[in-house]
């Protein structure tokens, strides 16, 4: 028998859940803060230029094949998808960067180029790393943690050494330049985590990026939540916008309602994609699972200082996607995870979409979106973005050999206290749990409340982890678990 199924927050975690729970035959309604779905793949539309306020990389185009496929669908059944070809570049220096191709074949002549003899490397590495991914994609991070048992398998075991080293160390047996080094460590900063903190055994992250490739949906990353949300509706899921949560109703242990702008809501299950830290906050203290104590000793991924900038001409010498490794990473590493503080010289990534998608900007425009990441938690004012605009800007400017600073039609920024403000997010942090190897399945918090009957979890938070295609398998994970429960 359908039951009535309230879901806290519109991100890609809720959204996948609540069409697999309507698929089931429950009466679904997802409650969103905001005035748009979406929850942090947000758009931001002004003078003609489109942003997507969150996530820009579409990686791990399988994992979208597989949640649509549970429905019958294709993701070209609700927008278009474009490989990037260059995937991205990676500039160490003036006029110095690395560029990242379309195939492995191209990339192994850009790392032959660089270090001769490293091709033959990076093809022994990525082999291995695609063995990890057809592991870990296609049915471990399938698995809801609710038990260490759940990763060992027979495939496993074989690789347990993998889960008790790290990425780093693999890269530095197999390559000694620093360029390249960067390079493969870059795609498991996805993870939250340094490589040097992060397990060999997700290497497959660097499958994901060489193997399987870049993509750009048109119209944006925005566009596949538009997707998702259109096939939530025509399965009969309710959406309601600029609904503020204010609390979850526990009696005798059962959650029986939650509060939205000061409105009763009666659920027979209440399922939270909004932050993990904050939902609990909505419970009687009794009732939540989680300390201060224990959010405060969690090693989180980073936030994010962001800027949405309009230019009054095209810009040039950058890709897509184009990464900023010029400076030391060790150092920037360290004022995240070891010492929060503001990075003195940060790495920043860059994204000019409109490079892809003439639909991102006016004509004769540019698009730009920079993003420095950073520490949960730190002062985050006006006058610190405006400084670290300008530091990022005279770098750009001198890396990529052009002025741009006065063609800067609009400068929009976004850090720790929207992060808070928009999205309740625990000390402001921007992708959740970083996936150490202590922050792995059954370790991360539970997609089902120990506390409390009929509550659950999805997202970032939860398991498997942070980043896009982890959310739409948490969305996946947290509905099977409901229905188990149920039966």
């Amino acid at each position: 028998m359908g039951q009535k199924i309230a879901i806290i927050g519109s991100g890609f975690s809720s959204l996948a859940a609540a069409s697999y729970l309507a698929q089931g035959g429950h009466e679904v309604t997802i409650y969103e803060k905001n005035s748009t779905v979406g929850g942090r793949a947000r758009q931001l539309k002004k003078d003609g230029f489109v942003f997507d306020i969150g996530p820009t990389w579409y990686w791990m185009p399988d994992v979208f094949e597989r949640f649509f496929g549970d429905f019958g669908k294709k993701p070209s059944d609700y927008y278009e998808l474009i490989k990037l070809g260059p995937a991205y570049s990676v500039y160490f220096g003036e006029n110095d960067f690395i560029t990242i191709e379309d195939t492995l074949e191209k990339i192994c002549a850009a790392f032959e180029a660089e270090e001769p003899g490293s091709s033959i490397q990076l093809k022994i590495f990525i082999a291995e790393a695609q063995n990890n991914y057809e592991i870990a994609i296609k049915d471990l991070v399938y698995r809801p943690g609710v038990s260490p048992l759940e990763l060992v398998t027979p495939v496993t075991m074989k690789k347990i050494g993998q889960f008790f080293s790290t990425i780093s160390k693999q890269v530095r047996k197999k390559f000694e330049n620093p360029r390249l080094v960067s390079i493969l460590e870059f795609p498991v900063l996805f993870l939250g985590a340094k490589p040097s903190n992060t397990p060999a055994f997700y290497s497959f992250m660097n499958y994901a990026d060489f193997g399987l490739g870049t993509f750009h949906p048109k119209d944006g990353m925005y566009s596949v939540i538009e997707g998702m949300k259109q096939l939530a509706l025509s399965l009969g899921v309710t959406i309601q916008t600029d609904q503020n949560v204010e609390k979850i109703n526990v009696e005798q242990g059962h959650a029986t309602s939650l509060v939205s702008n000061g409105q009763h809501i009666s659920a027979d299950i209440i399922l939270s994609g909004a932050d993990y830290h904050h939902t609990e906050t909505l419970l009687p203290t009794k009732y939540r699972q989680y300390s201060e104590n224990y959010w405060e000793n969690r090693t989180f991924a980073p936030s994010a200082l962001l800027f949405y900038v309009g230019f009054d001409k095209k810009i040039e010498n950058v890709e897509h996607h184009t990464l900023f490794f010029d400076v030391d990473f060790e150092a920037h590493a360290y004022t995240i995870y070891d010492e929060p503080s503001w990075p003195e010289n940060p790495l920043f990534y860059a994204s000019f979409p409109s490079k892809t998608d003439k639909h991102c900007a006016p004509d004769g425009k540019e698009a730009g979106i920079f993003l420095i990441p950073l520490a949960p938690g730190i002062e985050d004012t006006e006058a610190i973005r405006e400084q670290y605009f300008d530091k990022i800007m005279t770098r750009f400017e001198y890396l990529t050999n052009q002025k741009v600073r006065n063609f800067v039609i609009f400068n929009e920024s976004f850090c720790i206290n929207d992060f808070v403000a928009d999205y309740n997010s625990y000390k402001g942090n921007a992708y959740g749990l970083a996936n150490t190897l202590l922050q792995t399945a059954f370790l991360r918090p539970k997609l089902k409340s120990k506390k409390v009957k009929n509550l659950y979890f999805t997202g970032q938070l939860s398991v498997p982890g942070p980043g896009v295609p982890p959310s739409l398998i948490s969305g996946k994970l947290v509905a099977s678990l409901i229905e188990k429960h149920l039966n």
